[in-house]
């Protein structure tokens, strides 16, 4: 078992493990709550602490796993090419809209990094947080954050985008399936992006291009600034 735990197999092994029971609990249990990713994390996290293992132990196959993130962001292209027909007519809205969700992104975190006084470092690390993790990681270093905030803000980000988002675009009676993926994709990259893909191909084509838009434009912006 000691031998196991040593290898890249284990971190990767128990990921898909804890990924596939949080995805037939969420099938069970119909409530936002239950995110696959939201319910595998807190399973990778218990046996990693109940069974006293080092992150490290873990990290060597987690790391591996993250390089699949660029392809499969990519690969939601299929997605917008599938549905591009029906959404074609409102990309300029939602290119217009996933600048200014970047802007305010951006701008709210420099607001209130002055405001509470944030280290540079520390708002440096939050900035590309509205962003997919492959962008969002580069964008860390070159701006000299740090990588494991950047991760945790762009974790939170999502999670919370597609915890709440259905919840909000409800209360505002936003039902234009283009306007609810492009607050998804723009505000909580790929995590609101697959909650917009459970509500629909057209939300999750407007997503994923809001995505991508939200993505450029957030790398533009701050490489120019700093």
């Amino acid at each position: 078992m000691d031998i196991l735990i040593n290898t890249p197999v284990f971190g990767i092994t128990l990921t898909l493990i804890a990924y596939f029971i949080a995805k037939k609990f969420a099938q069970r249990v119909n409530t936002p709550l239950a995110n696959p990713i939201i319910v595998a994390s807190l399973i990778i996290s218990s046996v990693i602490i109940l069974g006293k293992i080092p992150i490290a132990n873990y990290q060597a196959g987690g790391d591996l796993l993250i390089m699949l993130i660029l392809p499969a962001t990519i690969c939601l292209s299929v997605m917008v090419y599938e549905n591009l027909s029906k959404i074609k007519q409102q990309l300029l809205p939602i290119i217009v809209g996933s600048i200014v969700g970047a802007i305010v992104s951006i701008a709210s975190i420099l607001f209130f990094s002055q405001f509470w006084g944030l280290p540079p470092f520390l708002q440096r690390s939050l900035l590309p947080k509205s962003v997919t993790a492959a962008i969002a990681m580069d964008l860390s270093l070159s701006l000299q954050g740090t990588l494991s905030l950047t991760i945790m803000a762009v974790m939170i980000t999502g999670i919370t985008g597609a915890l709440l988002g259905p919840s909000v675009l409800r209360l505002l009676q936003i039902k234009d399936p283009v306007l609810q993926g492009l607050a998804l994709g723009t505000s909580s990259h790929v995590i609101g992006t697959s909650k917009a893909i459970e509500m629909g191909p057209i939300q999750g084509a407007s997503s994923s291009i809001a995505l991508f838009c939200t993505g450029i434009i957030t790398a533009l912006i701050l490489l120019f600034i700093y």
